[in-house]
């Protein structure tokens, strides 16, 4: 059986990627280097993205269910460009989300962008995509770097799950032909994506590898970390095996649901 990442988990794997990133960043030969895997920010502005993002999302959860929007951190100071002060304003702000997080804790409401996802609108929800985020933007700073790692295992299997969940998953109707798409990692566990008319839904396959009795149009085999980047877009469709029309990431890259 296939369980999602308990909350002790999630906060303690978030912490681990944070540390990772922090890694990179105090290694780096310059904070002006242009991040191959987002070409439009240097590292010193994935650095700001990721603190400042962790700091505003400590403020969503502490704001608890009924905050209409995503909130603020009032009053929290700019990213110092200085190395050594950087790193100690990344790991305050990683402190500040997880102690938000921790005082909550996985079953409290909280402000969500997914709304019609399969993700449930808590702050244990928050904890699962925020670890995500942390572990594929570890992966762009190392890359800056040239020392790029595969995701951990147990972050990346639970992130193949989590993408197609949270970024995928909606209500909106899929505005082409009927499509299910089966994701299979290395490490022994599948999921099939079914986009139609009703919307994107993702369901967990039974048994690593098996092949329903309904064929899937297109599959895609590596390992979870792969299948983690290769749906964020940080590797090409060259980097996992694929079978089936490789346009159809084209088409879901485009779409944008309502929902």
């Amino acid at each position: 059986m296939q369980n999602t990442l308990t909350f002790p988990d999630l906060l303690r794997l978030i912490d681990e990627r944070s540390t990772a990133f922090r890694a990179a960043v105090a290694s780096a030969p310059s904070l002006d280097a242009q991040v191959p895997t987002c070409p439009e920010w240097t590292l010193l502005d994935l650095v700001k993205h990721i603190g400042e993002g962790r700091r505003d999302w400590a403020a969503t959860v502490a704001a608890g269910p009924d905050a209409a929007a995503k909130a603020s951190a009032e009053g929290a100071p700019a990213a110092p460009r200085e190395r050594e002060a950087l790193v100690a304003w990344l790991a305050e702000s990683t402190e500040q989300l997880l102690d938000a997080l921790r005082e909550a804790g996985p079953d409290r409401g909280v402000w969500m962008w997914w709304g019609a996802s399969q993700s449930p609108p808590t702050c244990g929800a928050v904890a699962r995509h925020q670890l995500q985020q942390m572990a594929v933007h570890t992966y762009d700073a190392e890359i800056t770097i040239g020392a790029p790692e595969p995701l951990p295992d147990e972050v990346a299997l639970d992130g193949v799950e989590e993408f197609l969940f949270t970024c995928i998953a909606t209500s909106s109707a899929w505005p082409h032909e009927a499509v299910l798409v089966d994701f299979h990692a290395t490490e022994g566990r599948s999921w099939r994506l079914s986009l139609s008319a009703d919307g994107a839904r993702t369901t967990r396959l039974p048994e690593a590898g098996a092949v329903p009795a309904t064929a899937a149009n297109t599959s895609v085999w590596g390992t979870a970390s792969e299948l983690v980047l290769f749906l964020y877009g940080r590797i090409p469709v060259e980097s996992v095996k694929l079978e089936g029309d490789p346009g159809f990431f084209d088409l879901l890259q485009a779409w944008e649901p309502e929902q």
